[in-house]
């Protein structure tokens, strides 16, 4: 197939070049100079715009970007028309990646289908590691039909493919995961201060969490403390991975989901609570299991 991918950063280079090593022709485009420079290095053709790339007849279009207003924009040239969607050849599957609120998801859905385009929102889970190993996993909000239509190019990228329900409920799903993820990797770093303070040992403090009922991805994958897993953030300065400021990003969304649905989410509020001070920081081009030296940094001033 003939792709457009919009977004080359962190997570869509890898996703874009799994793309073209599974043999489909690629053509990207990203904001960054840097990133397009990137993709050319990688072997994928590059075009001077999204809307360029579009013009020259794709069959798929995917986005990869860090905010939902960009992707309304990106669609209709932010009301100035010339966007993705007039260029685009008739029935151009649609497909974002970027994770974004579901009410901005739904309007990008109407606005392709009344231009007469099909369109799903894909937001991943699995990091850059899961990016560059085609190992997400992907939410997938959308009809049946076009489910199906997109489901062989997520497999290339990904290992679990989940078709959650209409339009936006990819969104939803990875709103609720994110959310989740953020209490337990808190609470992961919580558990190993508290150790360091007991005189337990990071390794041996793993090797019964990770085989008991403590048992979670923060821990087994994203250890927040060098050594247990070598491939953790841990183990590079906390290189992200996933940015403090995108998980920061991804509560505020969850934020706004509760403010509508009422959700006595507690736990998940304080997440998002600590994530927004990690992320003013220098948490915010950190990866967010980073977030144990902020608790070490408060535990200290306590006991100080």
């Amino acid at each position: 197939m003939k792709i457009a991918f919009l977004g080359l950063g962190h997570m869509g280079l890898p996703m874009a070049r799994n793309l073209k090593a599974a043999g489909h022709r690629v053509i990207g485009f990203d904001v960054s100079a840097t990133a397009v420079a990137a993709g050319e290095a990688a072997g994928l053709d590059t075009a001077p715009s999204g809307v360029e790339a579009v013009r020259t007849g794709v069959d798929v279009v995917i986005t990869m970007f860090q905010k939902g207003q960009q992707v309304l924009d990106t669609y209709t040239g932010g009301g100035t028309g010339g966007g993705l969607l007039d260029v685009a050849a008739p029935g151009t599957l649609f497909v974002d990646c970027s994770t974004i609120a579901v009410d901005e998801a739904q309007a990008a859905h109407e606005l392709a289908v009344a231009a007469g385009h099909r369109m799903v929102d894909a937001p991943v889970s699995g990091g850059v590691v899961g990016a560059e190993n085609s190992t997400l996993a992907f939410m997938v909000g959308g009809s049946d039909a076009d489910f199906e239509a997109v489901r062989p190019l997520l497999e290339v990228m990904g290992q679990r493919i989940v078709h959650c329900g209409g339009p936006g409920l990819g969104q939803a799903a990875k709103m609720c995961n994110n959310m989740l993820l953020a209490v337990s990797q808190i609470a992961v770093a919580e558990a190993f201060v508290l150790g360091e303070r007991l005189g337990l040992s990071h390794q041996a403090l793993f090797d019964v969490a990770s085989n008991a009922s403590g048992q979670c991805w923060a821990l087994t994958t994203n250890c927040p403390v060098p050594g247990p897993v070598p491939t953790s953030p841990a183990n590079r300065g906390y290189e992200p991975g996933f940015a403090g400021a995108l998980m920061a990003k991804d509560l505020g969304l969850a934020e706004q989901a509760v403010g509508v649905t009422g959700v006595d989410a507690r736990m998940g509020m304080l997440a998002r609570e600590i994530y927004a001070a990690f992320a003013d920081g220098d948490g915010a081009g950190q990866d967010f299991s980073g977030i144990i030296n902020t608790i070490r940094g408060d535990s200290d001033e306590r006991t100080a």
